[in-house]
């Protein structure tokens, strides 16, 4: 496991625990974590999810590391939803569908479910966990209120079947909620209904399933070989659903997006009287639509969120975290709950970003989480000018006492030679060449110890030089060997023959990482030459690249391209090319999700073997890999249009020699 993926972990398993309000770390800690791994890679889908999807990330992958609960199949995958978060986005959506009528449903905020029964009798109740397979915890279901154990209907109550009675064979899906007053009543130290609801329904003891509560919206049949889907509609469907027992949502038949848009506001504004909690409605068309609903994202369906909840607070204190060069202003505040966590600190960016609030120490804030894990200061509401004092921002560098640069999207020490910005810019070195033994102790021994003072020291180094880190004064004077400082030197002599994006990547450029470097490689700058004679205006054309990142990328190829040359024309280190690999003159497009590696993976391994990735669909794409090939998404359209093969993860596996 290299220092990514051990970071990727890391912060996923505490944004869990912060998650569910029970932190294991402080925030000082987490941020550490977090600015290291945007240091290292800039672009990881790790810092991109946000709220649900850190959850559900969190129980997918653990769902897989030897649990307390056996591992069942969903009868029909569960995807994920499309989303609106407000007005605009769901009326760009309707255009889309068209619907005559709209069904509109509450958007549960709890955990989601299949009931599975066979021949009218409950057999097993499975977690969401990865949308294909989850946790079976049908002994906590059987306790739960909402649990209809068999199915019995009388053929004079439902016409539907005409005059035959035909046992329930599918899946029922539910949300395990919690009311407001069972968590007020017995869970009141949980930070809210839905995060005390998934840690009951998931003890092994079962205890506490008896407080918990299953709300119905879908039911499939997986044996209709005896007679037709016996649903006309969706209204139907969950009449079914009620009449055999199930508890379900209200629901509202809408004839235009307009009257849904007008029921969004009327629900937000009784939200409060809701016994249990809900975050958004759910859209969809009055027919039944079985295709759609076994896609992994329902193009027919979509989560018309609720506005972003907000908290007002006073800005207490702005302390400076300082990585590597760079110094961030983080913004202390009274602490508020927000999406039942307290929340008293976010990041205020930059010095540009403090001047275009004109937010101030004792500034009242508007605070919003954004379904993030670390929440943001939107705005200042109100300033009282003799109880603010102006942020103070540092000018001198706290380690090597040089006047700081501020350029005012980053805040910065010049100082090529400051201890600090030599630590983190070896330590980036380290972690991206995933130079194995190669601890923080050990970096931070041998530069206290003058061993080392820039990466190519790194490649200097022998084992006499680190064997006194790894053996006490009696060892030292019986035997100078230690199995520590071998593996060391053999872990750095296993890396000089490295990438041209890893090599860039590792020298702690700004916000360039290895995928950054790609960008540049697949446009033509394929050489540290070609790097380093572009111009910025070359650079910033590249797609997705743009002038602040590319004039960054500039300067820090100024003041790196000696080191740069001298560890490539020394033959320390050297550049090593996929360009015969069975993926060379190839592109590939992820789209959707991936069910047996994550996306950065499938990423990294069409570059070793010679390909390229690209992040939308252009004319000379080889492959759009997805595993809903029949979806009507933009990209898979676009991919017909063009030619373009649309190819499974299966099939993706196949070509790589997997």
């Amino acid at each position: 496991m290299n220092r990514i993926q051990e970071l990727e972990k890391l912060i996923t398993k505490y944004q869990h625990s912060y998650y569910t309000n029970e932190a294991e770390i402080s925030d000082e800690e987490f941020d550490l974590l977090w600015d290291e791994l945007k240091v290292l890679d800039p672009e990881n889908p790790i810092l991109k999810k946000v709220g649900s999807d850190i959850e559900e990330n969190f129980q997918t992958e653990n769902s897989y590391s030897g649990g307390n609960f056996e591992k069942a199949t969903h009868l029909i995958p569960m995807g994920s939803q499309e989303k609106a978060a407000d007005p605009n986005a769901f009326l760009a959506w309707t255009k889309k569908v068209n619907f005559k009528e709209y069904l509109v449903e509450y958007k549960l905020d709890g955990a989601s479910l299949e009931l599975q029964y066979e021949n009218g009798k409950f057999v097993k109740g499975v977690t969401r966990g990865n949308g294909i397979i989850g946790d079976d915890i049908s002994a906590n279901v059987l306790k739960m209120k909402g649990l209809v154990k068999e199915l019995k209907i009388k053929t004079d109550e439902l016409s539907l079947f005409g005059e035959e009675v035909l046992p329930f064979t599918g899946g029922i899906r539910g949300e395990v909620i919690m009311s407001h007053e069972v968590h007020q009543k017995y869970f009141s130290d949980k930070a809210n209904c839905r995060n005390a609801a998934n840690g009951l329904m998931k003890r092994k003891d079962g205890e506490g399933s008896e407080h918990l509560q299953i709300i119905c919206y879908d039911a499939f049949f997986t044996d209709t070989s005896n007679y037709e889907y016996p649903f006309k509609d969706e209204v139907e469907k969950m009449n079914w659903l009620e009449k055999i027992g199930f508890t379900t949502s209200p629901l509202q038949l809408c004839n235009s997006p307009e009257e849904v848009i007008d029921y969004r506001v009327k629900i937000m504004e009784n939200r409060k009287s809701i016994p249990y909690d809900i975050d958004g409605l759910v859209i969809k068309g009055k027919k039944i639509d079985l295709i759609d609903a076994k896609r992994n994202r329902p193009e027919k369906q979509i989560a018309f969120k609720f506005s972003l909840e907000e908290a007002i607070s006073v800005l207490r204190d702005v302390i400076w975290s300082e990585s590597g060069a760079t110094y961030t202003p983080i913004g202390i505040f009274d602490t508020v709950e927000l999406a039942g966590t307290k929340v008293k600190r976010a990041s205020l960016v930059n010095t540009n970003t403090i001047k275009s609030l004109d937010v101030k120490i004792g500034s009242h804030v508007v605070v919003t989480k954004r379904g993030e894990i670390i929440p943001k200061i939107e705005r200042v509401i109100k300033h009282d000018e003799e109880k603010t004092l102006e942020i103070e921002i540092p000018s001198i560098c706290s380690v090597c006492g040089s006047k700081l640069i501020d350029e005012g999207t980053r805040l910065y020490c010049p100082n090529k030679t400051c201890s600090k910005k030599v630590y983190h810019q070896i330590e980036k070195w380290i972690n991206v060449l995933d130079i194995r033994d190669f601890g923080t102790a050990l970096l931070k021994w041998v530069l206290d110890n003058k061993k080392i003072n820039s990466i190519s020291d790194i490649y200097k180094l022998t084992e006499d030089d680190i064997i006194e880190f790894f053996l006490n004064e009696e060892s030292l004077a019986n035997a100078k060997e230690s199995l520590g400082a071998k593996k060391v030197i053999a872990s750095i002599k296993n890396h000089t023959e490295i990438s041209l994006s890893t090599f860039i990547a590792g020298f702690d450029i700004e916000g360039i990482g290895e995928l950054s470097v790609d960008k540049l490689v697949n446009a033509g700058f394929d050489s540290i030459e070609k790097l380093i004679n572009a111009t910025e205006e070359e650079l910033a054309n590249v797609n997705g690249f743009g002038e602040i990142l590319a004039a960054t990328f500039k300067q820090g190829l100024k003041e790196n391209s000696d080191e740069m040359l001298h560890l490539l024309n020394s033959g320390t280190i050297k550049l090593k090319s996929n360009k015969d690999g069975i993926f060379a003159g190839l592109s590939f497009c992820f789209t959707g999700e991936l069910f047996t590696m994550k996306r950065a993976d499938a990423e990294s391994l069409v570059k070793s073997l010679g390909g390229t990735t690209k992040s939308s669909v252009v004319k000379d794409l080889s492959y759009l890999v997805t595993n809903d090939t029949s979806s009507g998404s933009s990209k898979n359209r676009k991919a017909q249009e063009l030619g373009i093969p649309v190819i499974d993860e299966k099939t993706f596996l196949s070509l790589a020699g997997k």
